[in-house]
């Protein structure tokens, strides 16, 4: 990995630190370009009451001098506003294990004698550290012309049809709605759905499609499992709390559709090797084909209700009700940008360990060199090899 992210920090604490290891010198990097992503993240109907205690700002600490970072690692701290509410407290003991949290998974694996540690590190408040991170992989990912975008396609049962929006028009749409639906009849129909699961006590779920455009062929490997491109992204974007599913392009649509219905035909374009589909997601064998990268990721209704569900107190065992804990209604909306992050991350990683280099100035001739997906740049020899001589 030649780039690395540790978070730190938890939900009701002082503050959240982010350290970003592997960047190279001379990108361009201010707390305004972090801070800008972090309003993002706290926008989204269906948010909870916390967004109206929070307005997260970064500082930077390292890595970065006079506007540039210097090759050295990236830190930085957000703030939490309400931790003043907790500080100094003796707070009531938790022990009502909520199904679908790591509350009680935390307790057995860490042995806590009360399950406030697990709800605090594994709160998605954690993801503010991330967003600001990935706000730095997208600065540097710009720089060579590769943008990063998503939106929501789905929420409880209401899906949007995409067809006809231009890839970059639906970013633009979906930060002008927000449920971050670029389809304004769908996102309407979302944000109902949102209220009516409100006055039912109750939480939603929903897809977040990611696109990234301009990403040179070339990046990731089928070499060794854990480079595949697929996987770094996969495990990637299945960190982020409630995301349990993960698909590139339509993938599991493909699985119902016979192999011809399914790959992206190759033709010729001038020099160019072209497809006039994108069914394989931008990703063919673990490696970057050169065309949008499409990454899809199922977010499950999130598991604090304020309708209590069954569980059993750990101190006195005996069955009783789960207490409610402040929390987001539908927290798709708000999760594009961290869904994004993620993305950003991995793809910074594998720019970075493509070209080589500790400098932008370094970066920049060996990105304009890379192969693309020209016949000059593949074309065959056309003769017989021995592989494996005797």
């Amino acid at each position: 990995m030649a780039l690395r992210l540790i978070t730190s920090g938890e939900s009701h604490g002082p503050a959240l630190v982010a350290v970003l290891e592997g960047l190279p010198a001379g990108l361009p990097v201010s707390e305004a370009d972090i801070n800008e992503e972090l309003e993002r993240r706290q926008k989204g109907y269906g948010a909870g009451p916390r967004m109206k205690l929070e307005s997260d700002k970064a500082r930077l600490l390292g890595g970065v001098m006079e506007g540039k970072t210097i090759g050295s690692p990236l830190a930085l701290t957000i703030e939490n506003q309400d931790h003043v509410r907790w500080a100094g407290k003796a707070i009531e003991p938790f022990s009502l294990p909520r199904p679908g949290h790591a509350d009680l998974t935390g307790a057995i694996k860490y042995g806590f004698s009360d399950m406030r540690p697990a709800l605090e590190r594994a709160s998605a408040r954690e993801t503010a550290a991330r967003v600001a991170a990935g706000a730095v992989c997208k600065k540097l990912l710009a720089y060579f012309g590769i943008s990063v975008g998503g939106y929501v396609v789905s929420i409880g049962p209401v899906r949007a049809d995409l067809a006809g929006i231009p890839d970059k028009e639906r970013f633009r749409l979906a930060e002008e709605s927000d449920v971050r639906c670029p389809a304004p009849a769908a996102a309407e129909a979302m944000r109902a759905a949102i209220a009516a699961i409100m006055q039912a006590r109750d939480t939603l779920g929903g897809v977040i499609e990611t696109l990234a455009l301009g990403l040179p062929p070339g990046l990731g490997s089928y070499a060794a499992w854990e480079r595949r491109l697929e996987a770094r992204l996969g495990a990637a974007v299945l960190s982020i709390q409630a995301v349990k599913g993960v698909e590139f392009g339509p993938a599991f649509e493909n699985a119902t559709l016979p192999g011809t219905q399914v790959q992206d035909s190759i033709r010729l374009d001038g020099d160019r090797l072209v497809r006039s589909t994108n069914r394989a997601g931008g990703l063919e064998g673990g490696i970057s084909n050169g065309q949008p990268l499409v990454v899809r990721a199922a977010m499950k209704p999130i598991a604090t209700t304020l309708t209590s569900q069954p569980t059993v107190d750990l101190t006195s065992g005996v069955e009783q009700p789960t207490h409610y804990e402040r929390s987001d209604f539908c927290p798709v909306p708000r999760a594009v940008p961290v869904v994004e992050a993620m993305v950003a991350l991995v793809l910074a990683d594998a720019l970075i360990e493509k070209l080589g280099g500790d400098s932008l100035e370094e970066m920049a001739p060996r990105f304009t060199a890379l192969r693309q997906a020209r016949l000059e740049d593949v074309r065959m020899d056309g003769q017989p090899h021995t592989w494996w001589p005797e």
